[in-house]
């Protein structure tokens, strides 16, 4: 395992000033053309649907830089060296979300079921995202102190798992059990929770990696990796999957395995234990669809979502009916039929930019979270510290696969499942979430940046 650096081992400050320069002015340069694109976006749709250009455009450019250029400045204070593209790639990804919650939200039959205007609320929580975004730079000043905490980092993470199930507190919506109710907000703790847990992970996988990628223990004539060090993780992680299991959500579930294999196999570098992994989600898959209805149905929607397209599959069914209008160039940002989706604001919104923009609008998104992606596994790579490379490839990993989950859900590559897709979907829980770990992301390349160059 890599020794930790320390403060000698850093550039000089005037170096590491000279440095961050060039990378803030170009992270300032790629927010104007973000906010470009997203206020030619939010003109397109008000043409649409009301044939005029909205009134209250300088207010919305006013209050989209204003919350944009906090954590540009928040990132010229506290981290100065921090990539310069994740920032814009975020911004962009959330205002589209944002600039289609909105069109959406003037369709009378989704503001009369949602209850309320779901743009505002959207706009309210990204600001709260921003402000816990400023929060953790200033809070996290240094990655390894994180590792320190990592066991009580670990009982939070499952603590906040447990919270939905605690009764007058949480409450079930669409058949899951993941949502408590304080007052007048309703907030998903599991989003918190799985990035304690990736803290976690990445803090024990680091200091264990020895134990668990070499064989010790002789068994016969073969030599096995010791199982001891294995006991706190997999008390942890099969906790988490239990408590997710009796909140009945398989996405979450399906992603906190899938995060675990994967940082396992990024630690030890043993291909063993992913197709342990592989069968054991098998195994899980098959008693799972024994024991829970939901899962049997999702499954079955899955397979012949034609076969239920009144009922269960209507959902799915519709999905790709709006896929398939939209065509190559889609019909026109504000000209589709999306209202035609159920939760389309949320589960299903990749579907609405499918109809609106089509092939090429959705490849577009499938771009940026490529770039954002590849932004942050380049942020693991450069650091020399182990516990840093696994936290900032295992914050990574998330964003990765929640995008991948929910996308594969509504091409029908996978069954279809509650993750919202990051940035872009309406819904606190996951944007408020979402900020914090771009927050630790950018902590993580800021300290990445300020180390020499490897001879």
């Amino acid at each position: 395992m890599s020794a930790t650096v320390t403060s000698a081992d850093r550039l000089p400050r005037a170096e590491r000033r000279w440095r961050a320069k060039p990378r803030r002015r170009t992270e300032l340069g790629l927010l104007a053309m973000a906010w470009l694109i997203i206020v030619f976006a939010y003109v397109l749709a008000s043409l649409a649907t009301s044939a005029s250009i909205p009134s209250h455009i300088g207010v919305f450019l006013g209050v989209l830089i204003g919350l944009t250029l906090v954590p540009h400045l928040a990132n010229r204070w506290l981290a100065p060296e921090a990539n310069g593209f994740i920032l814009p790639i975020v911004v962009l990804l959330n205002g589209l979300g944002w600039v289609m919650i909105a069109q959406l939200d003037t369709i009378p039959a989704i503001r009369q079921t949602s209850g309320s205007r779901l743009a505002a609320l959207q706009a309210m929580w990204t600001a709260i995202g921003v402000v816990l975004y400023v929060a953790t730079l200033l809070v996290v000043r240094h990655s390894r102190d994180l590792a320190r905490y990592r066991y009580l980092i670990g009982l939070i993470g499952i603590g906040l798992l447990v919270t939905p199930l605690v009764p007058g507190l949480g409450e079930s919506i669409y058949g899951s059990r993941l949502w408590i109710h304080v007052g007048p907000i309703s907030y998903q703790p599991v989003e918190l929770a799985k990035l304690a847990l990736v803290i976690f992970f990445a803090s024990y996988f680091a200091e264990k990696r020895e134990l668990l990628a070499h064989p010790t223990v002789r068994v016969g004539n073969q030599l096995l990796p010791d199982p001891r060090p294995f006991g706190p993780v997999l008390l942890a992680w099969g906790f988490a999957i239990l408590i997710i299991a009796a909140e009945h959500d398989i996405g979450f579930a399906l992603l906190m395995f899938m995060l675990f294999m994967i940082m396992l196999w990024m630690a030890t570098g043993r291909l063993t234990y992913m197709v342990i992994g592989a069968v054991l989600f098998v195994g899980a898959t098959f008693i799972g669809l024994h024991l829970f209805g939901q899962a049997a149905e999702r499954i079955t929607v899955w397979l012949h979502p034609f076969q239920h397209a009144n009922t269960t599959g209507y959902q799915l069914v519709q999905g790709e009916y709006a896929l398939g209008s939209g065509g190559l160039t889609g019909q026109g940002w504000g000209m589709g039929q999306p209202q035609l989706i159920p939760v389309v604001v949320s589960d299903m919104i990749f579907a609405a930019f499918g109809d609106e923009l089509g092939l090429l609008g959705t490849t577009a998104l499938i771009v940026a979270y490529v770039l954002l992606i590849g932004a942050g596994l380049r942020i693991a790579l450069s650091h020399r510290s182990g516990f840093s490379k696994l936290l900032a490839a295992g914050l990574t990993v998330i964003i990765a696969l929640q995008a991948f989950i929910i996308m594969a859900g509504i091409t029908r590559l996978l069954p279809l499942t509650g993750i919202t897709l990051p940035f872009v979907a309406y819904g606190g829980s996951s944007l408020v979430a979402n900020y914090i770990l771009i927050g630790m992301l950018m902590r993580l390349s800021s300290e990445s940046a300020s180390l020499p160059s490897r001879p």
